[in-house]
């Protein structure tokens, strides 16, 4: 599969998320403060909450239903009561733009 367009650099704050939703199928798309960019699963994986509704700061984004906090580069649950980890998926910035891939 090609990369996928999500939306401009700047339309992302840093420690910044945005929800991006295709094919049916919720991502959440993370802006660093070194403005490298980072995609999920849109969902949290102890409850099916939109992760780009959390507080996203320091590389971890927290649900913000239950507090749960995955680290957004891995997608590893790194606190209850998130216990199972998020898929994650490339992502890269070309010509000002966030682009993921989806395989």
């Amino acid at each position: 599969m090609s990369w996928i367009s999500v939306c401009r650099l700047d339309t992302v704050e840093q420690e910044g998320a945005i929800r991006f939703d295709y094919l049916g199928r919720t991502y959440a798309v993370y802006r660093a403060l070194d403005d490298s960019v980072y995609c999920t699963a849109g969902l949290c994986t102890h409850e099916a909450v939109h992760l780009a509704d959390g507080l996203v700061m320091d590389f971890e984004v927290e649900c913000p239903k239950h507090s749960g906090v995955f680290d957004y580069r891995t997608g590893e649950a790194i606190r209850l009561p998130a216990c199972e980890n998020l898929k994650t998926y490339p992502a890269v910035v070309m010509n000002g733009e966030i682009r993921i891939e989806l395989a």
